[in-house]
């Protein structure tokens, strides 16, 4: 008994974790399908930057080849009917956080009652349209190892090269960009031997809200894990 018990526990674990990755999947595949048709039905991510950033996400979770290839394929509307969009959603949560949610989905009616009731039972509600995105700056970001630099060289080399602003965090660099410049910036500094820990385009909060509270904050943390678990949502940002 206690061999099948352990092969049920095993078991489990795996299907757990086979979900989690489909999970996942799901989301890179429906981020590349969105870049592709966004793009004009380009499939060559040299000319679609968005595109070269899905599919360098996927290929960082290992995602099969098979799947992007599909995902592409889907794009631009071979295999599927199914009509995929990206839809923004702002919200306020508990301590007067500002939220921006994005999602990719091919049900809004769907989407945004899953994100309403999410919000709803931790204290939370959506908010219209530009009540929160003007508390953020839309920008490109690209994290670095500071490794043998400095956070002054970082800074001079990563404005030279045309970055728009720069953050120190411990043992990493937040580089900001405009979206435009993204890429090149990111180029530049792997030439000057920058090691590169990601890079991508976000939402930065320019206005931040203070929490005190502990029980505010472990609520904030539960709210944003539980709207990342819905298989619609790829992104959560907050100004907290």
């Amino acid at each position: 008994m206690s061999g099948h018990s352990k092969w049920s526990k095993v078991k489990h674990q795996k299907e757990s974790t086979d979900a989690a990755r489909g999970k996942i999947f799901t989301k890179l595949a429906n981020a590349i399908i969105v870049a592709v048709r966004e793009g004009g039905g380009t499939v060559d991510p040299s000319s679609n930057f968005r595109l070269r950033l899905a599919i360098e996400k996927a290929k960082s979770f290992n995602m099969p080849k098979d799947k992007i290839d599909r995902a592409l394929q889907r794009g631009k509307g071979i295999g599927s009917d199914e009509v995929v969009e990206q839809v923004m959603y702002e919200a306020f949560a508990p301590g007067g956080v500002g939220m921006i949610i994005e999602a990719i989905t091919n049900n809004r009616q769907r989407t945004v009652a899953e994100i309403k009731n999410i919000l709803e039972r931790s204290g939370g509600r959506l908010a219209t349209a530009g009540a929160v995105s003007h508390l953020f700056q839309y920008t490109g970001v690209i994290t670095v190892e500071k490794k043998d630099k400095s956070f002054d060289q970082l800074m001079e080399t990563a404005i030279n090269l045309g970055a728009s602003d720069i953050k120190e965090a411990n043992d990493m660099v937040d580089i900001y960009t405009t979206p435009a410049d993204l890429h090149k910036v990111k180029e530049e500094l792997v030439k000057n031997g920058i090691a590169i820990s990601s890079w991508q385009l976000s939402y930065r909060p320019m206005a931040t809200v203070p929490v005190e509270k502990a029980q505010t904050r472990d609520t904030l943390g539960k709210l944003i894990a539980n709207l990342e678990e819905i298989e619609d949502v790829h992104k959560v940002y907050v100004n907290l």
